[in-house]
């Protein structure tokens, strides 16, 4: 794997079905669940990338589309490959594939941000009248 892609892999479990996370009524994985995994691809290989305590990233943009079922148990890989960096964003090409082929593709992008102001202006909103 080159230092561009990112890679991680996990088995369908019960709360990342469609019927669970009510995004549809079929024991299959769920369309959220796939975002979810592709997205975890991205933010771990842009954390490589930046290699900072104090800056981190946060995803701004995804589109997918989400052609073939997946179900209960089965393994499925969600792979991220960098394709351009502009400033503080980070463009990547998202896969999925189970063992019957790819399930999903599409694109993210992530922005760099300072971990600790981003939090703050988050939690500020608590306290907004």
């Amino acid at each position: 794997m080159s230092d561009k892609t990112n890679s991680i892999t996990t088995r369908v479990e019960e709360e990342q079905l469609a019927c669970a996370m009510g995004s549809g009524r079929l024991f299959v994985l769920a369309t959220p669940a796939v975002v979810a995994l592709m997205e975890c691809a991205a933010a771990e290989l842009a954390e490589k990338i930046i290699n900072s305590d104090e800056i981190t990233t946060v995803g701004t943009q995804i589109s997918i589309d989400h052609t073939s079922p997946t179900p209960l148990g089965a393994e499925v890989t969600a792979t991220a490959e960098l394709v351009k960096t502009d400033g503080r964003f980070f463009y990547f090409n998202v896969t999925a594939c189970d063992n019957k082929g790819e399930i999903a593709r599409g694109t993210h992008t992530r922005v760099s941000v300072k971990a600790v102001k981003f939090q703050a202006k988050a939690d500020g909103k608590l306290n907004e009248v």
